[in-house]
């Protein structure tokens, strides 16, 4: 058996946490600058806003029902989601993080156990450590746990779990899932199924398993057993190491400052290269990218971008930002308003693999220990709180973020203050 913890309008839910007012009221968060609707509240969706809009667009509802409004804060949401599986660690032997707000729970050494009773307790005790409401599917296979998952929150919203214990339940779960709800079914798949007569889950498992390989792929096939109880996804209770490691952003406003875009790609740097140690990998390319607001037709556009071999494979920070800035130096041209920029580590390696330069000159033990004291330190202290000085304190370059909230539970200055 597996089970899957998801939190409820997850994004929402933190900011519900140390703003209770807000419980039973319309709320929505953004995503970067200000600009679209990537998460809402119960409320929020039932008074017509939309995922995915852009939030001009939805301004006339958010005005006329007093919705509230927050800029994405991704600092709280990491930290929640953190806390919000240590709590699950503690339920079973093996956990596996899905995504931010959502984790397998691999329980087939628990099969003596009352499932419905532990996934109860789990959903109480998160709460309560976290504040954040779960909901929590167990099936057989995690397509089906999923789908659990689902059903929970449509026709379970206040018990929060749902349980495909037999094949009576599994085939009514089944049989109320329209096939483009299927984890896995994209908007492409959906369309063939549904011309193909197949509208729901329960009719995908009863699909011919020649026709789905045929029109579906192995990929089709497996999801189709996985569908009538027969475990085909393995387990990736290790995370894989990244291919590459992206950091783009846009600006907060427009600008043909060419030393914003130097301080920009330097943060963007040391955050690659920071994640880059933390996996254990080294980069054998890197490529830095800019471009002007597409949107803008009014203005001038101009997008460009570049790879540099590196000499040595490498994850030091101060190397990195090196190589990156002389990037910068080869694609910028003046004259143009950028609204973006963005640094790609490409070709990684693992760190003991790394093959060393015949003319390398570098102390390469040495700047090890000093990155991993760096490490330490931010760690310890906040982000960025030791930094090179190329990458500046004002952060000339962020995002527009006017509904942003503290960070509550990572920030000594921002904690929340409780009146007794």
């Amino acid at each position: 058996m597996y089970a899957l913890v998801d939190c409820n309008n997850f994004y929402c839910s933190c900011e519900r946490v140390f703003q209770p007012t807000l419980n039973g009221k319309p709320v929505v968060v953004l995503s970067n600058n200000d600009g679209c609707v990537i998460a809402r509240s119960e409320e929020a969706k039932q008074i017509g806003i939309v995922m995915g809009a852009p939030e001009h667009l939805m301004r006339s509802l958010i005005d006329q029902h007093q919705v509230t409004l927050f800029s994405s804060n991704y600092t709280l949401y990491g930290d929640m989601s953190e806390r919000v599986m240590k709590s699950l660690a503690g339920f079973v032997p093996q956990l596996e993080i899905y995504s931010i707000d959502e984790a397998f729970l691999d329980l087939r050494a628990m099969r003596h156990i009352d499932l419905l009773q532990l996934a109860t307790t789990l959903r109480q005790t998160v709460f309560q450590h976290t504040g954040i409401p779960v909901s929590v599917g167990i099936a057989p296979t995690k397509t089906l746990a999923k789908l659990a998952n689902r059903y929970a929150k449509k026709f379970h919203k206040d018990l929060g779990v749902h349980y495909l214990a037999n094949q009576h339940q599994i085939n009514q779960a089944l049989a109320v899932t329209p096939v483009n709800d299927i984890w896995g079914i994209g908007a492409n798949y959906a369309r063939l199924l549904e011309v193909n007569g197949f509208k729901t889950a329960f009719d995908l498992a009863q699909a011919p398993p020649d026709w789905v390989r045929q029109k579906m792929s192995v990929v089709g096939l497996r999801l189709r057993q996985e569908l009538n109880g027969m475990p085909c996804q393995p387990g990736a209770f290790e995370p894989p190491k990244k291919k590459n490691i992206a950091t783009t952003r846009s600006f907060g406003k427009i600008t043909d400052d060419r030393s914003l875009l130097e301080e920009a790609i330097a943060n963007h740097t040391a955050t690659a290269a920071a994640k880059l140690r933390k996996q254990n990998s080294c980069a054998r390319q890197l490529q830095v990218l800019i471009q002007t607001n597409i949107f803008r037709q009014q203005d001038q556009q101009y997008s460009h971008q570049i790879t540099l071999e590196l000499e040595v494979p490498t994850n030091d920070s101060p190397e990195l930002i090196k190589y990156a800035l002389k990037g910068l130096d080869l694609i910028f041209q003046p004259g143009y308003k950028y609204n973006k920029c963005g640094v790609v580590l490409l070709n990684l390696v693992d760190e003991a693999e790394g093959q060393r330069g015949l003319f390398d000159t570098r102390n390469r033990q040495k700047q090890r220990q000093m990155a991993a004291t760096i490490d330490q330190l931010n760690h310890a202290f906040g982000k960025d709180m030791v930094r090179f000085a190329v990458q500046g304190f004002e952060r000339r370059y962020r995002l527009r973020a006017n509904y942003l909230s503290n960070c509550y539970t990572t920030r000594l200055n921002e904690i929340l203050h409780v009146r007794i």
